[in-house]
């Protein structure tokens, strides 16, 4: 009997030791996220930037920021409570929970990426809230995946995700080049991709002289379910009923800051 107690306490004593481990790997993080909120709750948007990565910073300005914190009722910040965290390698994630000053919960994922050996906040979500379309009511399994780093948008956000990027494509396809569409992609994607690259990869369909702004009146169709692989690329297929040919797409995208941006985009027209 007494070896047997001696064996749970060993047990005990490696499941604490695991314990401290991870706390005191992602303690760097959580003190990141700690004094964002800091800065926020004092509306102090200069300061709250520093603590954003590169990509996030260049994506979303002071205004923006402010904005999405202000429709999230986050600048109402009281306290922060941290239930799980994640890292691999130079990436991290924090899920919690903020306490407004009026007494209100909301959860909140936090991704970090490593910059000059410091966490830095790689993207903030917060889950829609209020009344939602019934086919998003149920996720996925891929949305509760433990490899998935964000949930999978609702199908409504499905559909004005791949609607607005097929109208920013088509704007610059009606125009030639496509300056325009980079703007308004991922840094990532920009950052490999300049607008004389993008031409030459489009260049068969911007010489095909198509006028795709006509899409802007339809609704696009989603072709089966949204997917996020093992690095956080959100895909998204669907097509628009048109006639005699069908518009036929595939958009892939990543979390970057507050919202989802591209990071690929096909098309298909038979």
């Amino acid at each position: 009997m007494k070896k047997g107690w001696k064996i749970v306490i060993g047990l005990s004593a490696v499941i604490v030791v695991i314990l401290a481990v991870v706390l005191f790997a992602t303690s760097g993080m959580r003190t990141t996220a700690n004094e964002f909120f800091g800065a926020v709750k004092q509306q102090d948007m200069t300061k709250a930037r520093t603590y954003l990565s590169e990509e996030f910073k260049a994506s979303t300005d002071e205004a923006s920021l402010k904005e999405f914190l202000s429709r999230s009722a986050l600048l109402n910040f009281k306290e922060a409570n941290w239930a799980e965290s994640s890292i691999n390698g130079g990436r991290g994630e924090l899920n919690g929970t903020i306490t407004t000053e009026t007494g209100g919960k909301i959860p909140i994922k936090l991704m970090f990426i490593k910059e000059n050996e410091e966490w830095k906040i790689y993207g903030l979500q917060k889950p829609t809230a209020g009344l939602q379309p019934s086919e998003s009511t149920e996720p996925s399994a891929s949305a509760t995946s433990a490899a998935s780093p964000t949930a999978i948008p609702g199908k409504a956000e499905q559909i004005a995700l791949s609607k607005q990027s097929m109208h920013d494509f088509a704007l610059s396809l009606k125009n030639k080049n496509m300056e325009h569409f980079r703007s308004t992609v991922s840094k990532m994607w920009q950052s490999q991709f300049t607008t004389e690259k993008l031409n030459d990869g489009y260049a068969s369909v911007i010489k095909a002289d198509l006028d795709l702004t006509v899409l802007d009146s339809l609704q696009p169709v989603l072709d089966g379910d949204a997917t996020i692989n093992e690095d956080g690329v959100l895909v998204i297929k669907g097509h628009y009923p048109t006639t005699p040919s069908v518009v036929s797409f595939e958009c892939k995208y990543i979390y970057e800051g507050i919202a989802w941006k591209l990071i690929g985009f096909y098309l298909d027209i038979k």
